[in-house]
């Protein structure tokens, strides 16, 4: 994606952990910023016109026969270069320096002592905290480079060329554990790129509504709604490019939350006007769903049968050639992508079928969550679809390990509608990212009324992000999870015993499928 008339930033990923943490860094000040794979070509980094080049870091070695690189034009360019980790690695080693594996680990919160602390560096005192990555050294600088800051462990802790604009740092800026991180992207931005801040929700949501347009033309569109911020927001969005041209469908497949049929067709008909399609196909994507366990099945199943919906409603409705999804940055990353691998495959991005005869219209690609919720905002969408937690497309099916069945959904259902409750209840619902309820493939035993019982356990997640790549388990009151396990216990017979996830993300996702 590339947005006319916007400064541009390209990220070249190198498959690191933190690329698009860097991404939304940038973006954070006010600038665009897209991630493109290390192998992206010269020709198309030339075309895309941006103001500055990063290469992210990255867990290879460039010793490695497979380790990732880059077309050693880019230093040909003219473009102002940031190195960060194994982006610093690889210019050292493609530019003449001498590059060798560490002997010894340097990973954490380490003291930086400034050198030089011209140009990217110029808000740094003489020593600072920085996040030090692992992986090798660089042992000498190439040619032309001088050495800009150090460790007590790492000698080229930056280095620099500042005539050619090209600079490279072994720790990570991108990370809240360095103290100044932010000044020196903010100082690369500006002072070194020249950029001005252009990009603002305002500016991204003119040019996407242009750039639907020009997609779409004058033909039909059809808009998968969910009801979640991500699909409302896209919907909207999609509404004012093309007006009467949409048609929402909501798809009520029997794995929402309780209740939310009829909230979703309430908030779009009454508050939006939004020309809405209510398709009840509770007993078909079930059927479908019978006898499969494998998550990535289950993701699959859902993902082709949600399609097979519109198309049948597509065909109801007349010549319909443009599928509007909702469909974030994070989604895409973890069903894989040309330098991260799959974690999941989401449902309106990796499980898609071949054939399908959609064009996909997809304006919040390349936004993570809390992007959208400001371009929300920007479009005056009301609080309680800004600020609703995420659901998954999947919904239930990725909360209920095993086989599916309509008993475990009202399971689920109803002790997720307790959590929600409390949860509000406690004034905690805007403070927590995603809070719910699980239903794992196992039984416990325990007593009631004098008696042994053989049923259900429980478990509660409340997670904190912000871009959902990553996830810290929420310390909850004892008093709110006390609340919570007493009345699933005591309202739904079949479940004896709830549990509490305290694990993050990573190793952990969020959903438990």
């Amino acid at each position: 994606m590339g947005l006319p008339g916007q400064e541009l930033i390209i990220v070249l990923d190198f498959g690191g952990q933190y690329s698009h943490l860097i991404a939304r860094r940038i973006r954070e000040l006010k600038v665009f910023c897209e991630i493109l794979p290390s192998s992206t070509s010269i020709e198309k980094i030339r075309e895309k016109k941006p103001q500055g080049l990063v290469f992210s870091g990255g867990p290879s070695s460039i010793y490695l026969d497979q380790a990732p690189v880059c077309d050693p034009a880019i230093f040909e360019l003219g473009i102002p270069v940031l190195g960060i980790g194994y982006g610093m690695q690889l210019m050292a080693g493609m530019l003449g320096g001498r590059v060798s594996p560490k002997d010894h680990g340097e990973y954490g919160e380490t003291e930086l002592i400034t050198l030089d602390s011209r140009d990217v560096l110029s808000a740094l005192g003489p020593v600072e905290q920085c996040w030090m990555g692992p992986g090798d050294r660089v042992e000498s600088v190439p040619p032309g480079f001088v050495v800009t800051a150090r460790t007590a462990r790492t000698p080229v802790a930056a280095m620099a060329q500042p005539d050619k604009h090209i600079y490279a740092l072994q720790f990570h800026p991108e990370v809240i554990h360095t103290a100044r991180g932010q000044d020196i992207l903010q100082d690369f931005l500006y002072n070194v790129c020249g950029c001005r801040g252009l990009w603002t929700m305002a500016s991204f949501l003119e040019g996407a509504i242009a750039e639907i347009r020009r997609q779409v033309g004058s033909r039909k569109v059809l808009c998968a709604l969910s009801g979640g911020v991500d699909s409302s927001v896209a919907a909207v969005m999609t509404q004012k490019a093309v007006g009467d041209q949409l048609t929402c469908v909501f798809v009520d497949h029997g794995l929402l939350r309780r209740d939310e049929a009829g909230q979703v067709q309430k908030t779009f008909r009454e508050k939006f006007k939004i020309n809405l399609v209510f398709v009840d196909a509770r007993k078909r994507f079930l059927g479908k769903l019978a006898g499969v366990t494998d998550p990535e099945q289950k993701r699959k199943v859902i993902g082709e049968e949600f399609i097979r919906v519109f198309e049948d409603e597509a065909a109801k409705l007349g010549d319909i050639d443009f599928l509007v999804q909702g469909t974030l940055y994070p989604d895409v990353v973890e069903s894989g992508t040309a330098t991260a691998a799959v974690v999941k495959s989401h449902h309106n991005v990796g499980c898609l079928p071949q054939d399908m005869r959609f064009e996909l219209v997809e304006p919040l690609r390349w936004l993570f969550k809390d992007e959208v919720r400001l371009l929300g905002q920007e479009m005056g969408l009301p609080e309680e679809v800004i600020w609703r937690q995420p659901f998954p497309g999947p919904g239930m099916a990725v909360r209920i390990l095993g086989e599916i069945t309509q008993e475990k959904v009202d399971l689920v259902q109803a002790a997720d509608a307790i959590v929600e409750q409390e949860i509000r209840k406690a004034g905690l619902y805007r403070q927590i990212w995603q809070s719910f309820a699980v239903l794992p493939d196992m039984r416990s035993v325990g007593v009631l009324d004098g008696k042994r019982t053989y049923t259900h356990t429980v478990v509660i997640r409340a997670v904190n992000s912000v871009d959902a790549m990553t996830a810290d388990w929420v310390r909850l009151p004892y008093e709110v999870l006390e609340a919570i396990s007493s009345r699933i216990v005591n309202e739904i017979k079949e479940i004896n015993r709830v549990a509490y996830d305290i694990t993050g993300k990573p190793p952990a996702t969020i959903e438990w499928e």
